[in-house]
């Protein structure tokens, strides 16, 4: 594990996503004054920011997970739905980073056939360089460039989630 962060750059500071995290709920609450909000957090990438985010947020709400592959060159398929019943239901999808889309568009057409009130996505880190489809989240922490980024849920071959802060390789 040491060897992946010796190949890699400082990106943003946990304490930068804390702030992000911040914004984020704040953002949020302000949208959904006395409103219950289910949020689906796909995994496993998201798992981390919306533990975080849940904490920042003083609103009712409901979490569930799915969890959907995308192999490359093949379709999105699920292979846990989530559980709770959405209809008439504010939904926030929480992505950790969105970037060809594909996949989120897949989730999104899924969640919209429930008939939920509201579905809105919000994600830590958006990459539109990247984007295959015209998606666009209703919340964003921070806009990058085309870059590959570890850490905070984001891997490489599965190591590095559990890095506090963002790393990006060195070229």
């Amino acid at each position: 594990m040491s060897q992946l962060k010796n190949q890699m750059g400082a990106f943003i500071t946990a304490e930068e996503i804390d702030g992000m995290v911040t914004d984020l709920a704040k953002q949020i609450e302000r949208d959904y004054v006395g409103k219950d909000i289910v949020m689906i957090c796909p995994l496993k990438g998201s798992v981390l920011f919306v533990a975080d985010l849940m904490r920042k947020l003083q609103l009712p709400m409901v979490l569930d997970f799915v969890h959907l592959i995308s192999p490359r060159g093949e379709c999105v398929r699920i292979t846990r739905d989530i559980d709770v019943d959405i209809t008439n239901k504010h939904v926030i999808v929480v992505e950790e980073i969105i970037d060809a889309g594909r996949t989120l568009d897949f989730l999104l057409q899924r969640l919209r056939a429930s008939d939920p009130a509201s579905l809105k996505v919000v994600t830590l880190l958006d990459k539109p360089a990247r984007r295959e489809l015209p998606l666009k989240p209703d919340y964003t922490g921070r806009t990058i460039d085309d870059r590959y980024v570890v850490g905070y849920g984001l891997d490489s071959e599965e190591i590095g989630r559990n890095y506090a802060d963002l790393y990006t390789f060195r070229n």
